[in-house]
């Protein structure tokens, strides 16, 4: 599997709605009113969608990115952003035969509950993140990844070892990894969710994006 870029067109409408309730620990919904969601997809039924940010700096890019997914989903998805990467203990199998950590109970519930994944990371030493490793380690067991749909989104078009890195560790994990939704959406400089969704050559893709993973999740069935 290679990174693939997207220029898909795309009709935008202003949605006025209440944020999302029931938000759980671990998680956050960003959805405020009056925002252009992507709406060139036909709502099936609903998709539930975890976004993962490899990344634990404050101004990354890849956090940005996950927040702008979360503001363009339109009716019939939502998107979940997983905050509590840092949260996580190092994995130590040790750990489930005793105890499960809370954290790790919650990141793993959220997992199950979740129809497909969206994870942006950076790249550090041709490696994934540590954490973001760490997160994956505390699921190869307990398995709430197989055959879960996943969309690897890449800010960095020169950063092409930790994905393929990403995309060998969860085809070993038995997830699906979406080729339509693994694509290279380059950020420049300081970027914030604003920022993405003004820009038509970084809010087109991303809608691409959503609409893959969204339509993985509804062909699997796992919702």
């Amino acid at each position: 599997m290679s990174l693939q870029t997207s220029n898909l067109g795309w009709i935008f409408q202003s949605r006025t709605q209440a944020p999302f309730a029931g938000t759980r620990a671990g998680s956050r919904r960003n959805f405020p009113r009056d925002e252009v969601v992507c709406t060139r997809m036909k709502s099936v039924f609903p998709v539930q969608v975890l976004a993962i940010s490899g990344s634990l700096r404050r101004s990354s890019s890849n956090s940005a990115l996950v927040a702008a997914a979360a503001r363009l989903a339109p009716a019939g998805v939502q998107i979940s952003i997983f905050d509590g990467l840092a949260d996580l203990p190092a994995f130590n199998p040790d750990f489930d035969q005793e105890r499960t950590p809370d954290a790790v109970v919650r990141f793993r519930t959220q997992l199950r509950t979740s129809g497909a994944i969206l994870i942006s990371a950076p790249e550090y030493a041709h490696g994934i993140p540590g954490a973001l490793k760490n997160a994956l380690d505390w699921v190869v067991g307990s398995g709430e990844l197989i055959g879960k749909p996943i969309g690897l989104v890449n800010t960095s078009a020169r950063a092409t070892h930790a994905w393929q890195s990403l995309v060998e560790t969860l085809t070993v994990m038995s997830a699906t990894v979406v080729p339509g939704a693994s694509i290279v959406i380059p950020l420049q400089g300081p970027t914030d969710a604003g920022m993405i969704m003004d820009e038509p050559a970084l809010r087109d893709p991303l809608c691409a994006v959503i609409e893959a993973i969204a339509a993985a999740a509804r062909d699997s069935r796992v919702l």
